[in-house]
């Protein structure tokens, strides 16, 4: 009996969908009818949460800034979960909110809020963060556009942009990870939808390549275009501080359980270098991190700092950078490091490090998940002063390539080829299945 029920749960759920999905044609194909000429004159980016700190958000505002010098630009934040910004927003560009969760709410706004998404995918990372009243607002917006650029900006938010965004609007899609990060489940869709979107944008070449091989449509344009670094506070590092700087969220995907691993033998032989560590994550993990730390006796010399507003001034302030992650989709805080001549030491993990760090000439690279050769690099760069010169010479001036005007300029290049007409297909991919 419960099989039974399940089946008829489910079928009844597909029929739902096939008629919404039949509706939402007729009403694109009457909107197609309709379409004003193509605008890339008003931008808007959809962000999980422009008011939370993280790499995604840093990069996501600072090509907001850089489009708003000849563009309408507006940042739709899906949720919001802080009164103030932990980032300053770029001059000329505004923000608003779906899900404003800093105020009181209605009963139906709360009853909508505990039921879970039913349109962000149950692997994607940010399920528990969304809920049916936030799939609800997004095609609410969705469907209020009538022309102009939507970028969105992770993977869940290009699946519903791809289904929902009516004929009129150009979309793009960005990845800020890779694609070898995803659920099985989450990958499915991405082949079956992404054809869909005007343009979609790696951060590496080699989730370029990957992409390229996996969708079973491509959108109109698939290229690649790294993120780009701002001036930040701070001078360039003279190298000379005993102190090794790690930057990130704590989670698993950081690595710093294995961290803690290559930490311990360095401090073992150089007690008087630190390793601080900037970030924050949720309380049971920092509770963790600390836990580790403080077994493997690295209390003294390895710290939590938590969050900082002003990474550059304490980059500045150090030697060398780490770089643990089991996977990065492109670090900023590589080009971060690089930007102020601080020499970075990183796990030569999928895909953004080996793009960015030339071993040996920026950086020194190193087994992916090999604590013990995370280690070994550190020392060398401890004990050799000169290496670390050299190498920080070198890392500002590969920093110097990846400057807001050269990266923005593929932006605009992008823009103006979207705006001098969209590919003849891009309205029969709305609508076919989901």
């Amino acid at each position: 009996m419960p099989g039974t029920l399940a089946k008829v749960r489910r079928r009844a759920r597909e029929g739902a969908g096939r008629a919404a999905l039949r509706l939402l044609r007729a009403l694109n194909a009457r909107r197609a009818r309709r379409a004003p000429a193509p605008d890339t004159g008003t931008v808007r980016i959809l962000l999980q949460h422009a008011y939370g700190m993280g790499g995604t958000i840093r990069t996501v505002l600072n090509l907001a800034g850089h489009l708003a010098r000849e563009r309408d630009v507006e940042i739709v934040s899906v949720i919001r979960t802080a009164r103030e910004p932990f980032f300053p927003i770029p001059p000329g560009v505004r923000v608003s909110f779906l899900d404003d969760r800093t105020g009181p709410r209605g009963p139906v706004a709360r009853l909508l809020s505990r039921l879970p998404s039913v349109l962000i995918p149950r692997q994607e990372n940010i399920h528990r963060a969304v809920s049916l009243r936030t799939d609800l607002l997004m095609v609410r917006f969705l469907r209020s556009m009538r022309t102009g650029v939507l970028i969105s900006t992770r993977p869940g938010f290009n699946l519903i942009t791809a289904l929902f965004a009516p004929p009129g609007v150009i979309t793009v899609g960005q990845e800020h990870v890779a694609l070898g990060v995803h659920a099985p489940e989450v990958v499915r869709l991405i082949r079956r939808r992404y054809g869909r979107l005007d343009a979609f944008v790696t951060l590496t070449q080699k989730d370029l390549e990957h992409y390229r091989g996996a969708l079973r449509t491509r959108p109109g344009r698939l290229l690649r275009i790294p993120n780009a670094v701002t001036p930040l506070a701070g001078d360039v590092s003279e190298l000379d501080q005993k102190v090794v700087i790690a930057i990130g969220r704590m989670v698993h995907a950081k690595g710093f359980d294995l961290l803690v691993k290559a930490w311990k033998p360095v401090s073992e032989a150089h007690p008087d270098w630190v390793l601080r560590l900037y970030g924050r994550g949720r309380p049971e993990a920092e509770r963790r991190l600390r836990d580790r730390i403080e077994e493997a006796g690295l209390s003294g010399t390895m710290l939590l700092m938590g969050s900082s507003p002003e990474i550059g001034v304490e980059l500045a302030r150090s030697s060398i950078h780490v770089v643990s992650s089991r996977h990065e989709g492109f670090s900023m805080t590589i080009l971060e490091a690089m930007s102020k001549g601080v020499p970075v030491v990183s796990f030569d993990c999928p895909h953004g490090p080996g793009e960015v760090i030339v071993h040996g000439h920026n950086g020194l690279l190193v087994p992916r998940g090999k604590p013990a050769a995370l280690a070994e690099a550190l020392r060398r760069l401890i004990e050799d002063r000169e290496l670390r010169r050299e190498l920080g010479g070198n890392a500002v001036l590969t920093a110097a390539g990846y400057g807001l005007d050269t990266v923005g300029a593929r932006w605009d290049e992008l823009l103006s080829e979207l705006g001098e007409g969209r590919p003849t297909r891009h309205g029969r991919h709305r609508s076919e299945q989901v």
